[in-house]
């Protein structure tokens, strides 16, 4: 049985919520379109391509973190989905919860990616 289109999404949706918490980002760039874009949060300059993906997801790398996915909602070539990230660094805990919205080429690879949350979304433990 072949898997449709919006399978694919949804495992990509799932996938990349689980490698925010353990994967690189290497692995997490591999989810995107050699020219996609990320712009997280929305309203910052936007990250356009691999190289600059790569090095905005970077910044996980150093901090413990765990994530959960809460919802998400799926149409077309899109998805919306809410979830929680967690950090840890040193004694301080972080916990934000993004709703981020992904478009998707018909390989289920991103194709761009907004995260919509501000400061005030920042809950520190």
């Amino acid at each position: 049985m072949t898997s449709t289109l919006t399978d694919t999404i949804r495992a990509t949706v799932e996938r990349y919520v689980a490698l925010v918490a353990t994967g690189t980002a290497q692995e997490l760039a591999d989810l995107y379109t050699a020219d996609a874009v990320v712009e997280d949060p929305v309203g910052t300059e936007p990250k356009v391509g691999h190289a600059a993906i790569r090095d905005f997801y970077e910044v996980l790398q150093a901090a413990q973190r765990e994530t959960k996915l809460l919802t998400a909602r799926i149409a077309g070539k899109q998805a919306a989905f809410h979830f929680e990230l967690t950090t840890t660094f040193g004694e301080q805990k972080v916990v934000l919860a993004p709703i981020d919205v992904m478009e998707f080429d018909d390989d289920g690879r991103v194709t761009s990616m907004k995260a919509y949350w501000g400061q005030d979304d920042l809950k520190l433990t």
